[in-house]
């Protein structure tokens, strides 16, 4: 079975830094080849391509919404009859629906031995509003039928353009891996993370609510100290409350006397340790409720690495790490709801 993985975007969303960054990592060892369908008449310079060894088949056919379910679907049979791959990357160029694109995989997979595997779409965080007014319906397709949402342009984006861009993909998508670090800093594993879904909030929120399950057994966390990174220490109070359970992943089932608020995002603000240790030193501090647990991975705002962070009362453990495709917070907490933790971590 060849695996087919669509990679589509607008007008120099960035989709080429994105492909020499797959091929140098993902693909490595495989066979593959690019189809790049060109909106309008002007063939592809594939020159760091052709260099890594991928044959690459040009249809200089015309807008792709228009050419799909003719000249495309023989195309992919071509492919697969001529150069026997792995794995077939199609990069639609211009104005183009990933809904069509996929039909049209679909159409011929069983014939040709085809299998749909990533859908990509890349969006230039400093454009999608200017797409989305002049694109509209095409824009949006891209969004809507994506698996993985790459932003790219991050780096230099002005003050608010990722969130901006952040809150208009998940109105269209609330169910894509969004990345929103640089692709070219990011390790192969982190890359695979995002592809496959295999660090989600949902995943992070259950794991961490099964090892509060552990620590609210086995452990009492009266009058302990807080030990964070560079030696500080500070106060805990007693953890003994009624928790309240309002987050609408229910993974697991919870005793009943032990129901809390669970919540989790998926952020691109930055931090500093010393602002997340204020956090932690604050709930500590005091009464209205407490965090039973939290862990994340953060942008640090004063370097290019990333913050680890894992926090149980008691215990704070803040560490420096490689990037992650984005940043991830999740919490479980008692006397708090959702809103106040958004409002305590992201402000």
């Amino acid at each position: 079975m060849v695996k087919v993985d669509i990679i589509s975007g607008f007008l120099g969303a960035g989709k080429t830094t994105l492909i020499q960054k797959l091929l140098k990592t993902v693909y490595k060892d495989q066979n593959v080849v690019l189809i790049e369908n060109e909106f309008g008449e002007i063939g592809i310079d594939g020159g760091f391509l052709k260099e890594a060894g991928i044959e690459i088949k040009e249809m200089n056919s015309g807008c792709i919404c228009c050419s799909l379910v003719g000249d495309f679907s023989k195309s992919l049979k071509e492919v697969v009859d001529t150069y026997h791959p792995e794995r077939i990357i199609i990069e639609p160029s211009g104005v183009g629906k990933l809904s069509d694109v996929m039909r049209a995989v679909e159409g011929v997979k069983d014939e040709a031995g085809l299998e749909i595997g990533y859908r990509i779409t890349v969006l230039d965080v400093n454009k999608c509003k200017m797409y989305l007014k002049n694109f509209g319906e095409f824009y949006v397709n891209q969004i809507e039928y994506a698996s993985t949402i790459v932003f790219s342009r991050t780096d230099i984006a002005k003050d608010g353009k990722v969130e901006a861009a952040l809150e208009m993909v998940k109105e269209h998508n609330d169910k894509a891996v969004i990345v929103t670090t640089p692709v070219e800093k990011l390790s192969e594993e982190s890359l695979l993370a995002a592809l496959n879904h295999t660090t989600s909030l949902e995943e992070m929120l259950k794991k961490a609510e099964e090892e509060h399950e552990h620590e609210h057994h086995h452990h009492d966390h009266d009058h302990e100290h807080c030990h964070h990174e560079d030696g500080e220490e500070c106060h805990c109070h007693d953890h003994h409350h009624e928790h309240h359970h309002d987050h609408d992943h229910d993974h697991h089932h919870h005793h009943a006397d032990d129901v809390f608020t669970s919540w989790g995002t998926e952020t691109s603000n930055v931090f500093t340790k010393d602002k997340l240790k204020a956090i932690f030193d604050k709930f500590e501090g005091e009464s209205k409720g407490t965090i039973l647990r939290s862990k994340g991975i953060v942008k640090d705002a004063e370097s290019d690495q990333w913050i680890y962070f894992d926090y149980v009362p008691g215990q704070c453990d803040i560490r420096m790490g490689n990037p992650d495709y984005t940043g991830k917070v999740v919490v479980i907490a008692s006397g708090y709801t959702e809103d106040e933790l958004k409002e305590i971590f992201l402000g």
